[in-house]
């Protein structure tokens, strides 16, 4: 099954590190360029944070449609303008979800305080919701998670994630304040990704337990807004024949595929774009023909 690709990866020099293809409940294709190791997911840990979100709302920590401000009221430091304030009282849950919050750059922060730098951004865009590409909403939505259930994020999802998956001893990146970043960081071996994409392609259900509903994992992987490809859930990315991605930079790719009950799992180190264009290419050309 995995011939083809294989040869791809081969001829174009392509760092990929290791691919795993699951279909039925079953491991179907594996292959290892090197050492399986755990790598960093950059924003594959985005949908991690998803799935935390989804288990603290179903859990009556909090609510899709709640305003974040509560949550987030004793990080504010220092005056806050009551303009300011009335911004942040109209972002929700659901729009940091959705990245639909125009005002929020792509950038990478240096500053000792993160939640007090992006709590102090103007909103003057704020009553357009529209998709707008960043790390800030999901690191807002991980401290959400940590604040109103008093836990760090890891131990939130140890027992409620990673034990069920048999995933264990996590590790991630946190901000300056200690919390998680939530946006990239956490790191995983090919197989542990595998995992958390059959959880979602069993309706959130693993070795016959629940561990998140059937109704979260519909929200969250159906388009709730749109973008220039084919449209974003919360922290997931939508893709052609009706599947969709956990998704990182230079290629980490955790893709299910519901219309042949499978997993597509790949962890690479792709920096040039046509490099990974051409890795995602391949997966549709040489390995999904192939999943009857």
């Amino acid at each position: 099954m995995l011939r083809d690709f294989v040869t791809m990866v081969q001829e174009n020099h392509m760092q990929v590190y290791g691919i795993v293809v699951i279909q039925n409940g079953e491991k179907v294709a594996e292959h290892h360029f090197v050492l399986e190791e755990r790598r960093n997911l950059y924003s594959a840990t985005k949908s991690i944070t998803s799935t935390a979100v989804g288990m603290a709302i179903e859990e009556g920590y909090f609510r899709l449609e709640d305003s974040i401000l509560p949550y987030l009221e004793k990080e504010l430091v220092g005056e806050v303008s009551q303009e300011q304030l009335d911004h942040l009282s109209k972002i929700t849950v659901e729009r940091l979800l959705t990245m639909s919050i125009l005002d929020y750059p792509f950038e990478r922060l240096t500053c000792d305080h993160w939640l007090k730098h992006i709590l102090s951004i103007p909103l003057p865009n704020i009553d357009r919701r529209k998709f707008h590409y960043n790390n800030f909403t999901s690191y807002l939505a991980g401290v959400i998670v940590e604040n109103t259930t008093g836990m760090p994020m890891l131990d939130f999802l140890k027992p409620r994630l990673f034990d069920p998956l048999h995933i264990p001893q996590v590790t991630c990146a946190y901000s300056p304040e200690g919390h998680f970043y939530g946006s990239t960081g956490m790191m995983l071996t090919v197989n542990e990704l595998s995992r958390i994409g059959q959880l979602y392609l069993q309706m959130g259900s693993y070795e016959g337990k629940e561990l998140i509903s059937e109704q979260w994992v519909r929200k969250a992987t159906a388009k709730q807004i749109e973008n220039r490809e084919g449209g974003y859930g919360y922290y997931f990315w939508r893709q052609e024949h009706n599947s969709y991605r956990a998704s990182g930079k230079w290629g980490q790719i955790c893709a299910v595929l519901p219309d042949k009950n499978a997993v597509i799992t790949i962890l690479s180190n792709l920096e040039e774009e046509k490099l990974s264009d051409m890795m995602h290419q391949g997966v549709w050309d040489t390995i999904v023909p192939k999943l009857s």
